[in-house]
């Protein structure tokens, strides 16, 4: 096939990485299967077009696995979380804007202080490769559980704070990098971090916002792009590339596709509607279907009525 177009026109099933994006919206047919990253809830314009076309879509950051967690979107965590701390200690250096820290340090000199903000799968491979460069680090999340099981693994190496505004605020500005690593499920990233925030930290200090895909965790992130990846405001450097695992494209593509065909090939064999039916997690993943919104989270933040998928597939 030639171009996407066609492509688009003569498949029943879209199996990608990114959602589609606007140039391909005319595309999209009645009853098309999509299987991909989706993102909708900080992206109205594109939930009003799947809806519109009455697709069916299945996003890989909602399909839960029976243990709870998201087996379609650790790859790219894990993948993200690595780049954010080697994107964000080359964001430090004086060429690219930075306040010229080396994370690691030298003998004699102290090394950069890293502040994770989310202790998820991006935020522990965040934290992990900080410690490996030797880095002051510090890590935030809510969930006590999971505080205590870093805690155990890498203490002394980190430092582990329950997340409150007080002392995120502290944190943040005495940070020389921040990675912002927050995520609520197919919902909207929080704005933890202010402007107000933002002007008491140390000029040319770094904000990685890992969570710009849905939306930012910060005030002042807006989207980049990997040729463009960074901007100054309020004296700070910030890196919001979207789809950051595609710095590393064949290590991202190899990833994903170890977690994703397995469920592609399944709903191939067996039929979307089937596999869905016969699966809750599946049915966690399916975000519009027909011309509804089959996924409540998404449909609370962009404020459509929520249908259960069982109710439109049977």
């Amino acid at each position: 096939m030639e171009n996407k177009e066609e492509v688009y026109r003569s498949s029943e099933m879209i199996v990608k990485v990114k959602e589609p994006q606007p140039s391909e919206y005319d595309y999209l047919q009645e009853g098309q299967f999509l299987f991909c990253y989706l993102h909708l809830a900080p992206d109205p314009k594109q939930a009003k077009a799947l809806v519109q076309k009455k697709v069916v879509a299945v996003a890989y950051e909602t399909v839960t696995g029976y243990d709870g967690r998201l087996p379609l979107l650790v790859p790219m965590s894990e993948i993200a979380g690595r780049i954010a701390v080697q994107a964000g200690a080359n964001a430090l250096h004086m060429a690219s804007g930075g306040r010229g820290v080396l994370l690691g340090g030298v003998p004699g000199v102290l090394p950069g202080n890293v502040v994770v903000i989310g202790g998820g799968i991006v935020g522990t491979e965040a934290m992990r490769m900080a410690i490996g460069l030797g880095a002051d680090v510090t890590i935030f999340d809510r969930s006590l559980p999971r505080l205590r099981a870093l805690d155990q693994l890498f203490a002394p190496k980190i430092k582990t704070v329950f997340s409150t505004q007080a002392h995120l605020e502290k944190a943040v500005a005495d940070a020389d990098l921040v990675i912002g690593a927050v995520l609520l499920p197919g919902k909207t990233a929080p704005k933890l971090i202010t402007r107000s925030m933002l002007k008491k930290m140390k000029p040319g200090s770094v904000i990685v916002d890992v969570a710009i895909d849905l939306g930012g965790c910060t005030e002042t992130s807006r989207p980049t792009t990997h040729s463009d990846p960074t901007y100054v405001e309020e004296g700070i450097v910030h890196y919001c590339v979207t789809n950051i695992p595609a710095a590393c494209a064949r290590t991202a593509t190899q990833g994903l596709t170890n977690a994703t065909m397995p469920y592609a090939l399944h709903m191939a064999n067996v039929g979307y509607r089937k596999a869905i039916l016969d699966d809750p997690n599946l049915q966690l993943g399916l975000n519009v279907c027909y011309g509804k919104v089959t996924n409540q989270e998404v449909a609370a933040d962009l404020r459509y009525e929520y249908v259960p998928p069982v109710q439109v597939l049977r």
